[in-house]
This record gives structure tokens, C-alpha cells and sequence, in this order.
């Protein structure tokens, strides 16, 4: 009888221990997809900085730069732009790469009154720069096209949607 009642509590100790290593391991899961969007997070803020403060300094192909020349815009000046808001929004599964699909929003606004191509341009470099700094934080560059455009990750595919500004 003594034997019997030892046994039993090993067998219960295996199916506790055994449980807790399920859940561990569902834990875990979670927890890495949790980790990947909040890397791409920091590198979405990272490359919106970067986008935001060099839409002056940018490197323009001489067509376009002549082109802004030519018009006297702005957007060749120095600018004061804020950038408001960053976020993000889970667009569901996307069955062509089956993985989630994750749209990044970034809220802006400019101190100087510029007209809307040239807060369209500003808008693209801090989009082109946001969706750059997903690409290196996850060494996926070699996988996207030449504007970054989508980024991919092991869980997610990021996209951005047109900088609003307020």
C-alpha cells in the first residue's frame, strides 16, 4: 500500500510537470510574436525620425531636384516637421505570403505652409525611410523591391499607408 501511494504522486508530479511545459511552450509562441512587433515598432519610429528629419537634406534624383527648383518649393528648405502619432493596424491574414499583414500610420504635422506635393514628398521620404528600418531590423531587404515596399519579417509583412497631416 505504501508502494502504490508514492507511484501515484510521481505520476501526478509528471502530468503537473508535463502540463506546465505545454504552457510553457504556448507561452513562448506568444510571446515571440509579441517581440516581433515590438521590434518592428522601435524601427518603425527609428526610420520616421530619420524620414522626418532629413525630408530637406534627401538625396533627390536631378530631375526631380530641378523640378523643385524650378517651382520654388519648400521642401528644399530646412523644414520643421513634428511627426504626431505613430501606429498600427493588424490587416488580417494575407493568403499570397500567409502571413498577417501590418499597415503603419504616421500622423505629422509642418510648422511652414507647404502645399500638397510637397507633403506628399515629405511623406514618402519618411514612409521610404520607416519601411528602410524595418527591412535592416529584419535583415529582409534582399527579399523586398528597391523602395522597400512590402517589408517582410518571420511572422508579419509591414506596409504604410499616406503620412496624414494635421
Amino acid at each position: 500500500m505504501i508502494l502504490e501511494s508514492r507511484g501515484q504522486i510521481s505520476a501526478e508530479y509528471l502530468l503537473l510537470l508535463g502540463s506546465l511545459i505545454v504552457i510553457l511552450m504556448i507561452s513562448i509562441s506568444f510571446i515571440a510574436s509579441q517581440n516581433e512587433l515590438t521590434m518592428a515598432m522601435v524601427a518603425a519610429r527609428s526610420g520616421v525620425n530619420e524620414g522626418s528629419l532629413y525630408a530637406s537634406s534627401a538625396i533627390y534624383p536631378s530631375d526631380t531636384f530641378n523640378d523643385y527648383s524650378k517651382k520654388g518649393y519648400e521642401i528644399l528648405i530646412p523644414s520643421s516637421v513634428e511627426i504626431v502619432n505613430i501606429s498600427y493596424t493588424d490587416m488580417g491574414h494575407d493568403p499570397n505570403f500567409d502571413k498577417q499583414k501590418i499597415q503603419f500610420m504616421v500622423y505629422a504635422h509642418s510648422s511652414k505652409e507647404l502645399d500638397k506635393k510637397e507633403l506628399d514628398s515629405i511623406g514618402d521620404r519618411i514612409n521610404y525611410n520607416l519601411r528602410k528600418s524595418l527591412a535592416l531590423t529584419f535583415e529582409t531587404a534582399g527579399s523586398t523591391n528597391k523602395l522597400f515596399n512590402p517589408v517582410f519579417s518571420k511572422h508579419y509583412i509591414f506596409t504604410t499607408a499616406n503620412v496624414k497631416w494635421i
